[in-house]
């Protein structure tokens, strides 16, 4: 994956010092997330090189946009993208895991976001920094979801991307938490052949139980061809769209 700065139409990502480059997952998900409950805070865990944080600094006009993120080099990068970009006077970034940040924070976030490591298998790249971002066991789905439940505010919202096959158990491991789904979004990445399966869920909890709406979105219709409603949903990001 390139190390080169990703471009989006209002800001620039430098992502050298990233073990996870800029995605679509990430795109997804800062696309995605529910800011139509006009959030004053929104919390980014995880963060990375900052994507997120940035789409919802974009998207929203929240007066508080904190990040946390817990490996060192891609810390101080997400402060440099953050630094750099036209909304650095409402986006901070944490040095810290997020179970020690909820430990330490009496505040809470109307919105919260998550694109969560969610490799379980044991594999190493050689890349440690890599292997960590990409390992489930950096951030159980449990521990992410206690740190949500006591950092989300009572009318707030956690929106999540995750494997589809984890789908359920995440759900059902959410209301544990007091977290229910209002919202799902199946996606896969195109309409017909090897990428027409289903392969991540974009969810968006509360703690209030509501009839949850789901649908579905096909990223390509054909190869680099991407569907009305993929474009609808990114073209605000993408420069070429």
């Amino acid at each position: 994956m390139s190390d080169k700065p990703f471009h989006f139409k209002k800001f620039t990502v430098n992502q050298d010092r990233c073990a996870m480059k800029v995605g679509t997952d990430g795109v997804l998900l800062g696309a995605w997330a529910d800011v139509s409950g006009n959030p004053f805070s929104v919390l980014d865990i995880g963060a990375g090189t900052g994507l997120i944080a940035l789409m919802l600094a974009q998207r929203s006009d929240a007066g508080v946009v904190d990040a946390v993120e817990i490996e060192d080099a891609a810390y101080e990068q997400c402060v440099g993208n953050f630094e750099d970009s036209p909304w650095n006077d409402r986006l901070f970034c944490y040095h810290a895991s997020i179970v020690e940040f909820a430990g330490e924070i009496d505040d809470t976030y109307d919105l919260i976001v998550s694109n969560p490591p969610f490799y379980t298998e044991n594999i190493s790249t050689g890349d440690k920094q890599r292997d960590m971002a990409r390992s489930a066991a950096s951030l159980p789905f449990r521990e992410l979801l206690e740190c949500v439940s006591s950092l989300l505010s009572e009318e707030g919202s956690f929106n999540v991307i995750i494997p589809y096959r984890e789908e359920e158990g995440f759900g059902k491991l959410a209301e544990q938490y007091r977290l229910f789904p209002y919202r799902i979004t199946r996606v896969r990445g195109a309409e017909e052949g090897d990428g027409a399966e289903i392969k991540r869920s974009l969810l968006a909890f509360s703690f209030k139980q509501k009839e949850t709406f789901v649908d579905e979105l096909t990223i390509e219709k054909g190869r680099h061809q991407y569907t009305e409603k993929y474009v609808n949903l990114t073209r605000d990001f993408y420069l070429k769209m």
